[in-house]
């Protein structure tokens, strides 16, 4: 008798250890997922094919781009976020495709689709000793804007690759639940 209740109550250790293990062990997502390099606004992070470094971020209520010649006005029921940053490559030529904004609740907003035909926009080809700057465009809801973050990579599935996460930081917003310092038309046509 004594010896089947030892027995069960070592089953029953076995079964709380396993279960254990179960819940602490990690996902395999996040076994094979990508490789964080972290930095904040004006940092340059560097990857392992590549260096971004988010220069500035500008708030827009519409934009103004050129399509085959006419003037578009874009809008949004949002706020349009235009963040300018510089890419250089590290040691081969690569190509940077992905960029995304994850906001403070964790939110995530893929660059839009909406400028698949303007310039200077993502996917971006870089060259060793040739850096480049691209503009990446979100349309975001405007409590996303604040603690943001950044997230930048060469390829969709960024799989035991580097991904660089840029914090941009505190936002102020205004009394209209903007942020501070949104423009009514920001131009896509004027120079990086």
């Amino acid at each position: 008798m004594m010896r089947r209740l030892a027995n069960i109550l070592l089953l029953l250790v076995a079964v709380a250890f396993c279960y254990g293990l179960q819940l602490s062990k990690p996902h395999y997502g996040d076994l094979i997922g990508p490789i964080p390099a972290r930095g904040k606004l004006g940092d340059t992070i560097v990857g392992r094919g590549f260096e971004a470094r988010a220069e500035k971020v500008e708030f827009a209520r519409n934009l103004r781009t050129d399509r085959f010649g006419e003037t578009e006005i874009l809008t949004t029921g949002g706020v349009w976020a235009v963040v300018t940053v510089k890419f250089a490559a590290r040691a081969q030529s690569t190509v940077v495709s992905i960029a995304s904004w994850r906001g403070p609740t964790g939110l995530t907003y893929d660059q839009t689709e909406r400028l698949s035909f303007a310039n200077d926009l993502l996917p971006v080809p870089i060259d060793p000793g040739l850096p480049r700057k691209a503009r990446l465009v979100f349309e975001l809801r405007p409590d996303q804007v604040s603690n943001a973050t950044l997230l930048i990579s060469e390829k969709l599935l960024a799989a035991l690759d580097s991904q660089a996460e840029i914090s941009l930081g505190p936002i102020a917003v205004g009394a209209d639940g903007m942020p501070a310092g949104t423009v009514d038309t920001f131009d896509m046509t004027q120079p990086l």
